[in-house]
């Protein structure tokens, strides 16, 4: 390994990036415009449901009831005539669920006796039907405590439940996406900086100029790796503070921390796309590789958005292989919970690991040839 080598080796690269800004592209545009895509299309939250509500017997106590839920902001609810009309909205996805108020609703409201509700929901989507149920819910047991409250009594409920929710007291799902988004990206960028590049010089025949250059093999994997860590550690500090003062997620844990374990896992990602480019000489096949074995297992089988431990004891055994999946459990660490060093150090040496495994194969498999 020669010091001097090495420094013209990582110049020309940086060079080469000036005259070719594809790569600029991919570490630092390309961050943003997948965060804006995802970060802002991607949500579990239900807000405006729209739900059809039948009213059989129209009285004051059906109208209190639904002025709560008027006031929601989880539903926008239509009055229809009758169930029929609203089973017909249902059917025309015009509304996702049917709040049926029967005519003995008030007299047994009155009567003090259990009155019932009909709820009707569309399981098509059998999240958002689990959802909009839990709302619903939601909503009849909050009227049921003020109406209880302006009679002054006491509403009896067998079993009171005391709520307190750790890391994301606002339930906002875009406080545990954004950081899972983060790793997600990261995947396939650093896979794509190494994987591309060096397909271009083989396609470019500038490769084979290095190959009759002194330098080691050695050297012309650092002279690749190192301008492109730096560059996805930028790309990386972008998507930070995206995710920070854009879509405001709150970063509990260490910057140094984060640092780290962001380093780690883009020599992974980096590793990744170096061994790409040792086997796919051409861009197109390095880019369709790269996607296939980098974006979609991180997409599905990190824990961004499926939940690992309710897929099938095989695809969790998988999982393990799916670098995404321990920076996943860094990031939403460290931004909602803190500096939790159990689940940070335990993941980091999966990465570490990882990275050893991934750059080693990389330098084994490399060699000043042609063939």
């Amino acid at each position: 390994m020669n010091a001097q080598r090495l420094r013209g080796l990582i110049r020309k690269e940086f060079l080469q990036i000036l005259r070719d800004p594809s790569a600029i592209a991919i570490a630092f545009v390309m961050p943003v415009l997948l965060l804006f895509l995802f970060g802002y299309g991607v949500s579990l939250d239900a807000r405006h449901v729209p739900v059809a509500v039948v009213v059989d017997q129209p009285t004051g106590e059906t109208s209190a009831f639904i002025g709560g839920l008027q006031q929601s902001p989880y539903f926008t609810p239509t009055l229809y005539p009758d169930i029929a009309a609203a089973r017909r909205a249902v059917m025309a996805r015009q509304a996702d669920g049917i709040l049926w108020l029967r005519s003995d609703f008030s007299r047994q409201i009155l009567n003090e006796q259990t009155a019932s509700a009909g709820v009707l929901v569309n399981g098509v989507d059998a999240n958002n039907a689990r959802i909009l149920e839990g709302y619903l819910q939601g909503v009849w047991q909050t009227w049921l405590q003020l109406r209880a409250q302006e009679a002054g009594t006491a509403l009896v409920i067998p079993v009171i439940p005391q709520d307190r929710i750790w890391f994301n007291p606002a339930l906002r799902s875009r406080d545990y996406l954004v950081p899972g988004l983060i790793a997600v990206i990261m995947t396939l960028i650093g896979a794509l900086l190494t994987a591309l590049v060096v397909a271009r010089e083989w396609e470019r025949g500038t490769m084979e100029a290095l190959m009759a250059s002194p330098v080691t093999m050695g050297e012309i994997l650092l002279g690749k790796l190192i301008p492109y860590f730096l560059m996805g550690m930028g790309g990386m500090a972008l998507s930070v503070a995206m995710a920070v003062w854009l879509f405001a997620v709150p970063l509990e844990g260490s910057l140094w921390a984060l640092t780290l374990a962001s380093a780690l896992f883009l020599l992974v990602a980096l590793g990744m796309g170096l061994l790409i480019s040792t086997l796919a000489k051409n861009q197109f096949v390095a880019a369709q590789v790269a996607i296939i074995v980098t974006f979609l297992p991180a997409f599905i089988l990190s824990g961004f958005i499926f939940d690992i431990q309710s897929m099938p004891q095989a695809i969790q055994v998988i999982t393990h292989i799916v670098a995404a999946r321990y920076f996943v459990s860094i990031l939403q660490t460290i931004f909602l919970a803190g500096d939790v060093w159990p689940v940070i150090l335990g993941n980091a040496g999966a990465l570490l690991i990882m990275a050893v495994l991934f750059l080693g194969i990389t330098w084994r498999k490399s060699r000043k040839r042609l063939d």
